[in-house]
């Protein structure tokens, strides 16, 4: 837990401390938020889901490899049943 919270519960001021991204990461991001048609709403459940997958990694910093999973999780998401 960070800040006393679950990573699901950041609030945006936190999220731009805690969920901080390389420059790659980011256009990885700003990609998939246009071939998903994601909003921002949707850009920062990934940036949370990132943080969370780099914790369960044991990772100090969110990598591309954490971004990316997280946007297949939420590709998978959107695709439906």
């Amino acid at each position: 837990l960070r800040s006393g919270c679950a990573n699901a519960h950041l609030a945006p001021g936190q999220m731009q401390t805690i969920c901080q991204l390389q420059e790659k990461d980011m256009k990885l991001l700003e990609l998939a938020m246009e071939r998903l048609n994601l909003s921002a709403r949707g850009a920062h459940r990934i940036l949370k889901l990132a943080r969370t997958i780099a914790d369960l990694a044991g990772a100090e910093i969110i990598g591309s490899a954490h971004v990316a999973e997280a946007i297949q999780y939420r590709a998978l998401d959107r695709a439906g049943p």
